[in-house]
């Protein structure tokens, strides 16, 4: 395997440079080896190199290359599940702690980017749940006071609220929370990438990790041109997952998103979409999710064909154009600039899995389409394991699942989508 370019995207245009991360050459051990460059990975090997810990992490390609790199730059409170789902199914104690640290995640985010003055086009202007039928918006109201009592600092909006924020008539309603905001994730990445390295992680790009062996009581992780041996291994490969760890490829589905974005839009017309620039996302099976860069790009995002595409013939994205344009007519006519897409990984049970399957041992994946935030947020968790071992973490430690009939992910993946669809057709 030989490391692939950056796929093309408007963040592969726009944000600041890559760090140099040459690749592993020869023998080398650490305390701690991390596999994969993304988010966990990288948020891990900051935390750790900060604490002193001597730390190496192996990419594949380039840190940012899978879905960190090519998001919606959504950082986005919270996880799948309201809080009374959460506690009902962790208890208060663990449930509590999972509100918490998820609620809290983007801040996390903030931070890390006003504390490593990284250049990625932060803004925290709140995130928008919207609701364009009734069902919709009643999930979205019983959720909204669950938040409330959590302490979370959410505002109900009505559809003339929505309106005012969205510059559509197509919602019947949401919420803003206004802790979320947005990033340009590949510089986001980059920029956590050069941070770990000035704390003092050795970070090595075009490293894939071929064989992972127990030797002499540390673990061997071999790439093609070198060797890491390590007292603690952390995989962090999330939606590109292989068959590295068994069965960890097999614990989640991967799923494909795209986005779409146009040419800047003038001023006037910018404002009349979203003249907050909060960011957006959809209550509905088949979600859709939008926001305005920094020079007024709208950056329009669901579901997508199973395979990598920047071709703008390709259905999914002549789909988000014509939203779009139902959306807003007035961008008829406006030029699109950038297609692309990517994958990110999805759990049965819709929560973020972190496991131990052997001594020495994390993995952390199954983000679910809040991985800007959570995934952060994890590294940091990731780290105080591992510097305090045996530490409470505000994640449950669970086993290893593999799903049944994985193999036929692409088809289950298909019919559910158009189910999904048959499903907000209906407005059910």
């Amino acid at each position: 395997m030989t490391a692939r370019p950056l796929p093309k995207s408007l963040y592969a245009d726009t944000a600041r440079p890559a760090v140099p991360a040459p690749p592993l050459q020869g023998d080398r051990t650490v305390s701690v080896a991390v596999v994969g460059g993304g988010f966990t990975g990288l948020s891990t090997a900051l935390h750790l190199a900060q604490a002193g810990t001597d730390v190496a992490l192996l990419e594949a390609h380039e840190p940012g290359w899978g879905a960190s790199g090519r998001n919606g730059g959504q950082v986005n409170p919270g996880l799948k599940h309201d809080p009374d789902a959460i506690l009902r199914d962790f208890g208060p104690e663990m449930g509590g702690r999972m509100i918490r640290l998820s609620g809290g995640a983007p801040q996390a985010v903030f931070d890390l980017v006003r504390e490593h003055q990284i250049q990625c086009e932060a803004h925290q202007g709140g995130t928008i749940r919207a609701a364009y039928h009734q069902a919709g918006f009643a999930e979205i109201s019983a959720g909204a006071s669950q938040q409330i009592r959590q302490g979370a600092p959410v505002e109900l909006l009505d559809a003339a609220a929505m309106r005012g924020m969205t510059g559509s008539g197509r919602y019947v309603g949401g919420l803003i929370d206004r802790r979320g905001g947005n990033v340009n994730p590949l510089g986001y990445a980059r920029g956590l990438a050069d941070a770990a390295q000035r704390a003092g992680a050795a970070i090595h790009g075009g490293s894939p990790v071929t064989r992972v062996v127990r030797e002499d009581g540390r673990w061997a992780v071999s790439t093609p041109t070198g060797t890491l041996r390590a007292e603690q291994l952390v995989l962090c490969t999330n939606g590109y997952t292989d068959n590295l760890w068994p069965g960890l490829r097999r614990s989640v589905v991967p799923v494909f998103s795209a986005i779409a974005a146009t040419e800047p839009l003038p001023e006037a017309l910018a404002r009349s979409i979203m003249p907050t620039r909060s960011v957006l996302y959809e209550i509905a099976s088949i979600t859709v999710y939008y926001r305005l860069d920094a020079w007024n790009r709208l950056l329009m995002g669901g579901r997508s064909a199973l395979h990598d595409t920047s071709d703008p013939r390709e259905y999914s994205y002549r789909r988000l154009i014509r939203y779009s344009e139902t959306l807003w007519p007035q961008l008829k006519g406006v030029r699109w600039g950038h297609f692309w897409n990517g994958q990110l990984a999805i759990t049965p049970d819709h929560y973020p899995h972190l496991h131990e399957p052997a001594p020495g041992v994390i993995a952390a994946l199954g983000y679910n389409g809040r991985g800007v935030a959570m995934a952060t947020a994890m590294g940091g968790q990731i780290a105080r394991r591992i510097l305090t071992p045996g530490a409470e973490v505000d994640m449950p430690v669970t086993d290893l699942k593999p799903i049944p009939f994985h193999a036929l992910w692409r088809s289950a993946v298909a019919a559910r989508v158009t189910y999904g669809r048959i499903r907000d057709m209906l407005g059910v």
